[in-house]
């Protein structure tokens, strides 16, 4: 950020910082919300009774997220079931999917698991939230907060998680950790759903990624198959409405230094997103294209496991258990590109 701001504001708020605040009106009555503005041109909004989730994001005058027509809505800790979790799904810049089954409803011995789990639905206990003070040289900003997915006699999953930006940067940090906090051995599975939108998203808009992929099974495979150009977002289709979409399960290659490096380029407008992540802690990289009228969106969503379900990937042997007090640690980048220097250099990657 240049400096001709100093001896020049009384309020480091002209700058930027976090402003919190609780919904007033509609389906997000009695929720709340931090606003981070990085003084950049990013500025995002943390639901810190959904997970601390982000849902609206902006660079300048252009959005970033998909959001659902619902929107952001009061958290329902206990809809666990079926389909449920859809009827509160706002889309957003991303939605965490877990802490214990990431996938479709199912159920075995083990017990009932709805979509995609419940933490998205549990609201958090902040610990912190810290300002930047530009004035003593202090840029950075973060907001900390804890969700407990607990069953009383079963088992206890905690995420902590810390949002961070620099004042000044586009750019958006997301630490996590997941901790055991019960007694007994815990399943643990982990899914960022990032739901990217219009003007970002559009006909023409480059998808990128590189990695071995296979189609998600009972797909109608007319996107993700051999010789198609899945790396390009295409028109609205007609075969998209309602329940229609496809995705692609990739096993995505890292640089040198562990980073799995996915996002989108939209030359037209000149901006591009870049989604960052360590292959070690998320190995697998899922495409989701749903190309719905009214409904147009894709995602890219870093993961422990492609969204299988907890059963699938038990009998895969792929699923991943905690001990009582083991931690798993997860860091997520996403930064915005307009620079002209920046965005040439980032990976127009292809199959």
């Amino acid at each position: 950020m240049h400096q001709n701001w100093s001896d020049k504001i009384s309020n480091s708020a002209q700058l930027g910082g976090i402003e919190t605040y609780v919904i007033d009106n509609g389906p997000g009555r009695g929720t709340r919300i931090a606003w981070i503005n990085t003084g950049s041109g990013l500025r995002f909004k943390v639901v810190i009774d959904r997970a601390m989730d982000i849902a609206d994001a902006f660079y300048n005058r252009h959005s970033l997220a998909w959001l659902s027509h619902g929107g952001i809505t009061a958290p329902e800790p206990f809809s666990n079931k079926g389909l449920d979790w859809l009827k509160t799904f706002g889309g957003g810049l991303f939605t965490t999917c877990g802490l214990d089954h990431v996938g479709g409803p199912e159920g075995d011995e083990y017990g009932e698991r709805g979509l995609h789990g419940q933490i998205s639905n549990i609201s958090a206990e902040l610990e912190s939230i810290i300002q930047p003070d530009p004035l003593a040289g202090k840029m950075e900003m973060s907001i900390t907060g804890t969700m407990k997915q607990s069953t009383v006699l079963g088992p206890n999953l905690e995420l902590r998680r810390t949002i961070s930006a620099t004042l000044g940067q586009s750019k958006i940090r997301i630490h996590d950790e997941v901790i055991n906090r019960g007694n007994t051995v815990a399943p643990h599975m982990l899914l960022y759903h990032f739901n990217f939108g219009w003007p970002l998203v559009d006909e023409g808009t480059n998808i990128t990624w590189q990695g071995e992929w296979k189609p998600r099974e009972g797909n109608s495979n007319k996107i993700f198959r051999e010789g198609n150009d899945f790396h390009k977002c295409i028109a609205p289709l007609p075969e998209h409405s309602g329940g229609g979409e496809e995705a692609a399960f990739i096993d995505i290659i890292p640089d040198s230094s562990g980073w799995c490096t996915c996002g989108l380029h939209n030359a037209e407008i000149g901006l591009a997103l870049s989604l960052r992540f360590q292959k070690k802690q998320l190995p697998w990289l899922t495409n989701w294209q749903h190309w719905g009228k009214g409904e147009y969106v894709t995602g890219l969503e870093p993961g422990t496991n492609p969204p299988v379900g907890q059963a699938k990937a038990r009998e895969q042997q792929e699923l991943i258990f905690l001990a009582p007090g083991e931690t798993r640690t997860y860091d997520l980048e996403v930064d915005v590109l307009e620079n002209h220097k920046k965005i040439t250099e980032f990976p127009e990657n292809k199959m």
